[in-house]
């Protein structure tokens, strides 16, 4: 008789999203016509670069002759597009081997994917408050959690606990859902605790392109040592506005290795199997992305999205609210009012002022108490939802 995976049964119910489009649905139909203020979404709004767009239809077009006609794809990444990349990480100072660059369909498939590596018997290190899937994807794997709280008190960046023994160790930064950032410092020391305790950083810089402090690390190949005990998975959702197109790109140094295994060429058999690649004609839309117009079309979009945060931080900082994030993250992480509870004060924005928010419980325990804005949303609304919030919050 077949046996199932039987971890599947530990996972607890997705609430979260569910119980917000239940609510903000019977919002909409109790008050018909409503133009619902959305906070709330981790989805961009603003579409593709001009030179992503003119990538793509010229890759669907060679689709069509015999001599530029292109099947399957190399499962580790096409040259040109695996070269795009290496030349972004060479302008920040991190010197990679191409070979150890990893084309992606995305942060979100790759970071599950990738406890393929990794045995059952396994703890991960999970800070939180979270992205949700970090604790799903263990859960799926069999591996024990560890959740590691952090708060106001250390800025929701909190350091490594050395009484604490983990193998895999989770960093976001910046981070989703709290907006907050590792220093270099910060960085230094889950390094050096990784390669004491001969763990392996999964570290999600999803949103790097967010960080205008120089100070602050867009890589954790930055830092002296990273080589030999992290991988690094990133998105061009965010960046670029792939989140319906789907590509990104993870490195594995060909010096990490453990249990006299090297996890780079783990990967290059794993992809080999169980992937036919990314096709074409997304790689050549990704590429786009590194050319100079596309980063500067990047960067348009981006400062849209900064923009938006810095309308939002504007409101809370006259209401006397704290928050942390904004600046270098398209994410704040707003202290409820009054000692009002995540739920709370969902409900309290949606019915006083329809904007619709995410409640920070759901992002795990530690998150109670808190709220997250998102800076994705179209800029009149955010504007808009700015001077609703200030006129709530003053009252």
């Amino acid at each position: 008789m077949i046996k199932m995976n039987q971890h599947y049964k530990e996972l607890k119910s997705s609430y979260l999203f569910y119980n917000i489009s239940q609510k903000t649905q019977q919002y909409c139909d109790e008050h018909p016509g409503t133009h619902l203020l959305k906070l709330g979404i981790g989805d961009v709004t603003l579409p593709l670069a001009g030179e992503v767009i003119k990538a793509l239809h010229g890759a669907v077009d060679d689709q069509a002759e015999k001599e530029t006609f292109s099947g399957y794809m190399p499962e580790c990444g096409a040259d040109y597009f695996l070269s795009a990349v290496n030349s972004y990480y060479q302008a920040r100072g991190v010197q990679l081997a191409q070979d150890e660059i990893f084309v992606s369909s995305g942060a979100s498939d790759e970071l599950g994917d990738i406890l393929d590596l990794f045995a059952e018997d396994n703890t991960a290190l999970i800070m939180e408050p979270a992205y949700p899937a970090y604790v799903d994807a263990n859960v799926m794997a069999g591996h024990r959690i560890v959740h590691m709280p952090s708060g106001r008190e250390n800025g929701f960046v909190p350091d490594p606990d050395e009484s604490i023994d983990a193998d895999l160790i989770y960093i976001c930064s910046p981070n989703n859902p709290t907006g907050a950032v590792f220093s270099r410092e910060q960085l230094k020391r889950w390094v050096d605790y990784a390669n004491t305790k001969g763990a392996v950083i999964l570290f999600d810089a999803a949103y790097e392109c967010f960080i205008e402090d120089e100070a602050i690390p867009h890589s954790i190949f930055e830092i002296e040592g990273a080589r030999t005990c992290a991988i690094e998975i990133c998105s061009l959702s965010k960046t670029a506005g792939f989140t319906g197109t789907r590509c990104g790109y993870t490195v594995i140094p060909r010096d990490l290795e453990r249990g006299g295994m090297v996890l780079h060429d783990m990967w290059i058999r794993n992809r080999t199997t169980k992937t036919n690649g990314i096709s074409c004609i997304l790689q050549k839309g990704a590429a786009a992305v590194f050319t100079p117009a596309g980063q500067k079309a990047v960067r348009e979009n981006i400062m849209v999205y900064k923009n938006n945060a810095k309308v939002l931080m504007e409101a809370l900082d006259t209401c006397g609210i704290w928050y942390c994030g904004g600046k270098n993250a398209p994410y704040i992480w707003m202290k409820c009012p009054d000692g009002a509870g995540s739920w709370e004060f969902f409900d309290r924005l949606l019915q006083e002022t329809q904007i619709v928010g995410t409640p920070g419980e759901g992002f795990g325990s530690c998150g109670e108490g808190y709220f997250r804005l998102s800076s994705f949303g179209d800029a009149e609304d955010t504007r808009e939802a700015a001077a609703r919030l200030k006129k709530l919050l003053k009252k």
